[in-house]
């Protein structure tokens, strides 16, 4: 065999082996990043129902201390 084509055929074997490392290692990058990412957007998702629970606990709250400010105004006209 001529020794250019063996020079030919090991530079593609060394070129398709490279290729295929850097392919590999961008994908498991990658898949690294997403994981990272769709954590961030749990943690995020976490905190926004947490928010809504809050909010409506405030808005019960609010109402009950309504409820008690007019009964302490019912009692404080009962007294005149």
């Amino acid at each position: 065999m001529n020794e250019t084509i063996i020079v030919g055929i090991l530079s593609l074997i060394g070129t398709l082996t490279g290729t295929l490392g850097g392919i590999l290692t961008s994908n498991r990058l990658t898949n690294y990043r997403i994981s990272q990412l769709e954590n961030k957007v749990s943690k995020h998702n976490n905190l926004i129902e947490r928010t809504y629970r809050i909010e409506e606990e405030i808005a019960l709250h609010e109402q009950k201390i309504k409820v008690i400010n007019h009964r302490i105004d019912d009692l404080e006209h009962r007294k005149d």
